[in-house]
């Protein structure tokens, strides 16, 4: 059965959404009241701990930041070579040295369950970078990352299925996003594939699905900051995670990727990924997703 939607303005644009959903009624401003009285959304605190703001943006008043209630996520972590993810990043920023002339790629499917611009699925492939202006060497600053919790990333890739959230992403960061047909399903079995415009498998992966465990809400806070340019400068873009139900595999075995030839292939082609030596899995998480700020980043040297 078709959802009925209706036609709102966004950054200027006209964009279809569900009609009564999230955004039609809150225009990402929700009363955290309402949403908690969704079943779908689950336990809300931690977003009544994250006031949302309304900020100037290239986009005019927008409220920062955008909450996903209920977010189940598959990241796998490759290992690459050095020279490859430096030619691919622009200065001065710099991939993290993992391992000997390498560093770390992840490549992570979203599906957004419940959030303030309604369901939608995404793709990322990003590199994981050396902290700006940090000097220490690369196995340590992995460790203290790790340890915290927090990671510096550069996003090359990051379709959606959903206009609204493709605009949201090109307008408000100007995120590589672009519309494709995704589908990311962790029931049972791990079975996750973006395809092409022509309807070809462009990247899937399936896997057996590790044991999952339950942690407390908000024990296991994560941050990415994701750095990239923003109308010719740098911003830092911070996102919270709070897993509830989780599982972390080192080394993973039974894994099949397959790769079609579709942008997403390719560039984890041009990248030289190799070994996963990393596969998180979270079926129950939740996300605050800020706006851009703007940073500045030290030349290499």
């Amino acid at each position: 059965m078709t959802q009925e939607t209706v036609e709102v303005e966004f950054a200027g644009y006209k964009v279809a959404v569900p009609k009564g959903g999230y955004y039609d009624r809150f225009h990402s401003n929700p009363d955290l009241d309402e949403v908690a009285r969704d079943p779908a959304a689950g336990n809300i605190d931690f977003f009544r701990r994250i006031p949302k703001v309304q900020l100037q943006t290239r986009l005019g008043p927008a409220w920062s930041p955008n909450f996903y209630y209920r977010t189940s996520t598959l990241q796998l972590l490759f290992l690459a070579p050095l020279t490859k993810l430096a030619a691919l990043l622009p200065p001065p920023l710099e991939p993290l040295h993992a391992l000997p002339r390498h560093g770390l790629v992840a490549l992570t499917y979203f599906s957004y369950h419940v959030c303030d611009n309604d369901p939608y699925n995404e793709v990322s492939i990003a590199v994981i970078l050396r902290r700006p202006g940090s000097r220490q060497p690369g196995p340590l600053e992995l460790l203290h990352s790790i340890r915290r919790r927090t990671f510096h990333a550069h996003v090359p890739a990051l379709p959606v299925d959903t206009e609204i959230a493709r605009l949201r992403g090109v307008m408000g960061y100007q995120l590589p996003k672009w519309l494709a047909k995704i589908d990311p399903n962790l029931d049972g079995a791990i079975s996750a594939s973006i395809l092409s415009p022509d309807g070809s498998t462009n990247l899937a992966v399936s896997a057996p699905l590790p044991r999952l465990r339950q942690v407390p809400s908000q024990s296991q806070i994560g941050t990415t900051l994701s750095i990239g340019l923003l109308d010719g400068a740098w911003h830092q873009t911070l996102v919270q995670t709070n897993p509830t139900e989780l599982a972390e595999v080192s080394m993973p075995r039974g894994i099949t990727i397959t790769r079609g030839g579709g942008t997403m292939s390719r560039l984890l082609d041009g990248l030289g990924v190799g070994r996963i030596i990393r596969m998180d899995v979270a079926r129950d998480t939740q996300m605050a997703l800020h706006l851009p700020r703007p940073i500045s980043i030290p030349d290499r040297g």
